[in-house]
């Protein structure tokens, strides 16, 4: 066990500092953000496997058997207070952080979902008495939206039980039909592709360890990754310029609300998606897309790269694949005495 916990280490050190930076700084997600996501998932969770394995296998290493056999001949010293004498304190010290870290991660997507869940059940039902049903525009209706009267131009969804998309007056009156259409095409993928879980995990990771600098690098990639995939989505029925239209509307009113101090966001706007007065505000920021318009975005909207071949987006795959497969192996084998 000994030099599993040497080669998870390693792995570890390698997932938490220089892989996610490489991978930040590189330009070609842009080009393949689903294939990108499927890598930024594999270092995280490949990262987490890695360190709680480590400290698990180093600190059991002095029992000499196999990782299961090891973990049940220590419950049952603790358990009948026996002294296990070739295991000293800083064999326990790495037992205790690895039980440590395991329960700080655990706990801490557990308390995330919880509250987020409560604040997404607070906000529907605010918007049950706050707006009304469908869009005015015609052509444009579709189930699961509403309508809250706010002059900003705002949109965004709620994902969940009973998903919404949640659309301002302002935007109706500020967008035409096909701009409408482009955002609604954004906000249901949004909904579609489950986005708020992606962004969940990487927001509790990042509450878990805030002291590591890649669990930032992560959750702001991941942002910006979930945006491009719905942009993706959305362009697949709307025109480029429609979509380009709306989220100029919308991030120029996120930007005057920002100088004024009006609360005010929409599918692409700068600022958090909260209405002023008696309207509600978006449960954003913590498990929710963010809708946020970066220059990376933009500038791919305006210049569409190449993506890439389907060969190098199922290399990229299969190596965050590769990279869950690998501790888990090591762990596996290790139980077994391998």
């Amino acid at each position: 066990m000994l030099l599993a916990s040497y080669l998870l280490a390693a792995l570890a050190v390698l997932l938490a500092w220089p892989v996610p930076v490489m991978l930040a700084r590189a330009a070609w997600p842009a080009r393949s953000p689903a294939a990108a996501m499927v890598l930024w998932q594999g270092i995280a969770l490949a990262g987490g496997l890695s360190m709680i394995g480590a400290f698990l296998c180093w600190g059991l290493a002095p029992l000499e058997s196999g990782l299961l056999p090891a973990i049940v001949t220590l419950a049952h010293a603790i358990i009948n207070g026996q002294d296990l004498p070739h295991v000293d304190l800083i064999h326990v010290f790495a037992l205790s952080l690895a039980a440590m870290l395991f329960g700080h991660l655990t706990l801490t997507l557990i308390r995330s979902a919880w509250r987020l869940g409560r604040m997404r059940q607070r906000h529907r039902e605010m918007l049950r008495f706050l707006s009304t049903s469908g869009t005015p525009k015609p052509g444009a209706a579709t189930p699961g939206t509403v309508v809250i009267e706010h002059a900003t131009p705002l949109a965004y969804c709620l994902p969940g039980a009973g998903s919404l998309t949640v659309l301002s007056s302002g935007l109706l009156e500020s967008l035409t039909e096909r701009e409408l259409r482009a955002v609604l095409a954004h906000e249901s993928a949004h909904l579609d592709q489950r986005h708020d879980l992606l962004l969940l995990a990487f927001t509790s990771w990042h509450d878990a360890l805030p002291w590591l600098p890649t669990t930032r690098m992560a959750l702001q990639a991941v942002g910006e990754l979930i945006e491009e995939l719905a942009d993706d989505a959305a362009l697949r029925t709307a025109e480029r310029s429609d979509l380009l239209g709306a989220l100029a509307v919308v991030a120029t009113a996120g930007q005057a609300a920002s100088l004024t101090g009006e609360p005010g966001r929409g599918a692409g706007g700068s600022n958090a998606a909260a209405a002023s007065g008696p309207t509600p505000a978006s449960p954003r920021g913590h498990g929710s897309p963010s809708e946020s318009l970066t220059s990376g975005r933009l500038h791919r909207l305006l210049n569409p790269p190449a993506p890439l071949s389907t060969g190098a987006a199922r290399l990229t795959m299969s190596v965050g694949a590769l990279l869950v497969v690998i501790p888990t192996v090591c762990l596996v084998a290790t139980s077994w005495g391998i």
